[in-house]
């Protein structure tokens, strides 16, 4: 039914060439087929003018929508101390308008109690955040009217509850809620083996599948056409589907570990009748890696190699039983499949792995945040790795809208790739995160045909936007966004990291 096929790891430690480094499509054509990889590659950008196959309509929940790019949900860490939005939230959602993009998922991983958030600033649900988060939604129309946008545009609101990597105070310590013991992560954040504090019991879950459905009415008051229940990168509801280990029935077989991220659903499908539903899932995992110590110096980290275990099967979802490092995409299918026929859900967002905890996987990148490691392979096999398992979901369930992530990396080549992923099938809407914080126009320009390097605004990957927040700062692009530049965070961050702004110079840094 699904893929199964496993990850090789080559070139440890090794500088990896830039994709900057690529002056034409051969040249890229050229270092992929040197990595035993291969893509769809368009030879050249197309303007919607022109046909390009990013410019095709889709149909989404009945709504025709103009264009194949999709913005991905991001997780704010400028929000007030109340939880609701602020300026620079405010502009990164004009900024969302701006890009032209007809597909918005979420826009913002709004966590659906103040608990459950991963950072001090998250955005929450509250009685009184109905108003401010309406007001994002006039400033993505705001957005679009600037630069002409045509067409319809379809906006969610991702709902989240951060599990494990709860961080709600200003203090930036973790308070996790965790679905079970995990050999590797629980030390991660401070959760002792015999220590079940931390752990949702059966009977607090009800309390929860109400709180989503609380957050839900929020966002259907507030005019969101849909909301995204997140089941992704290491949250509570990405870490129900591999927990194996728990017993009752909300883990250990396929039925108990997807049953609180269906009785979410059904819950919402119930109370908020007319709000559709999509979902964001990692739909391949991967044991933690961390700095290889031996090659770790005081200026800068080793590249990334799997933190070692003891005990039985390691608790992955959609890894294989016998080799976590080889994905099996079994029952991610299976799970799809089941939300398609049995909870109408049609609209899915495909990702993989943790940025806590193997970041490569989920966001290749030249330069890593500061609590991650050198690349432990060239950033592209990441990309691809990506591409070819949205693929293999694709042809599995053809019906379903799928939007594909892992884009930014390629820089230049970026659109010629993302043309002939949606003209092969491969995946319905090509989905961009950290890229709009720095050309939040970039969609737009493509359809255009206009040049897009022209300004010099593509994202490098320098991983500013992670490190930032994850040292208690508030998340932007600081290398190329100009107002971001001029915040006194910014002379903060070149501190942290022992040197110029977008360099990996720093002690633990990059």
């Amino acid at each position: 039914m699904g893929a199964s096929f496993h990850i090789g790891f080559l070139g440890r430690g090794e500088m990896h060439p830039r994709i900057g480094a690529h002056d034409t499509v051969a040249d890229f054509l050229a270092h992929l087929r040197s990595l035993g990889a291969e893509l769809p590659v368009d030879a050249a950008p197309l303007s919607a003018a022109d046909g390009s196959p990013l410019a095709q309509p889709l149909i989404v929940h009945g709504r025709v929508l103009p264009n194949r790019w999709c913005i991905h949900p991001m997780e704010g860490w400028d929000g007030e101390a109340d939880g609701t939005p602020s300026e620079h939230t405010r502009r990164r959602w004009r900024h969302f308008g701006e890009s032209g993009a007809a597909l918005l998922w979420g826009g913002e991983a709004f966590a659906v109690r103040a608990d459950g958030r991963a950072n001090p600033r998250q955005l929450f649900r509250h009685s009184e955040n109905l108003q401010p988060m309406a007001r994002l939604l006039d400033e993505v129309q705001q957005g679009r009217a600037d630069v002409g946008a045509d067409g319809d545009v379809l906006v969610g609101l991702q709902l989240t509850h951060s599990g494990r990597f709860c961080k709600p105070q200003e203090n930036h310590r973790f308070e996790p809620r965790i679905a079970y013991h995990h050999p590797l992560l629980d030390a991660r954040v401070g959760v002792s083996a015999t220590d079940d504090g931390p752990l949702f019991q059966d009977h607090e879950l009800p309390q929860l599948v109400a709180d989503y459905v609380d957050a839900a009415k929020l966002a259907m008051r507030a005019g969101f056409d849909f909301v995204d229940v997140k089941a992704c990168h290491g949250y509570l509801l990405h870490e129900f589907l591999s927990a194996f280990s728990r017993p009752g029935q909300y883990g250990g077989d396929f039925a108990g570990r997807t049953r609180l991220l269906k009785e979410i659903i059904a819950a919402i499908r119930t109370e908020c009748p007319g709000l559709e539903i999509g979902v964001r899932m990692s739909v391949f995992d991967q044991p933690a890696w961390t700095p290889d110590p031996t090659l770790t110096t005081a200026r800068k980290k080793g590249p990334g190699i799997v933190e070692r275990w003891t005990g039985e099967r390691y608790p992955a979802f959609g890894a294989s039983a016998n080799d976590p490092l080889a994905i099996d995409l079994d029952e991610p299918i299976r799970l799809l499949t089941e939300l398609r026929d049995e909870y109408r859900v049609r609209l899915f967002n495909l990702t993989a792995g943790s940025p806590y905890y193997n970041p490569h996987l989920q966001r290749p990148a030249a330069y890593p945040p500061s609590d991650g490691y050198q690349p432990p392979e060239d950033p592209l096999l990441g990309c691809v790795r990506q591409f070819q398992a949205v693929r293999d979901v694709k042809l599995a369930v053809p019906d379903a809208v799928i939007v594909g992530t892992a884009y930014t990396y390629l820089q230049e080549f970026l659109p010629h790739v993302a043309q002939g992923v949606v003209r092969q099938g491969w995946a319905d809407a090509v989905g961009l995160g950290r890229l709009v914080l720095s050309d939040w126009r970039f969609p737009i320009k493509v359809l255009r045909g206009e040049d897009y390097r022209a300004d010099r605004k593509l994202c490098r990957t320098f991983s500013d936007c992670t490190t930032a927040p994850r040292n208690g700062l508030v998340s932007g692009c600081y290398p190329l966004d100009e107002a971001y530049k001029g915040l006194p965070e910014a002379a903060e961050l070149k501190r942290l990291k022992g040197g110029r702004v977008g360099t990996s110079q720093a002690a633990g840094a990059d």
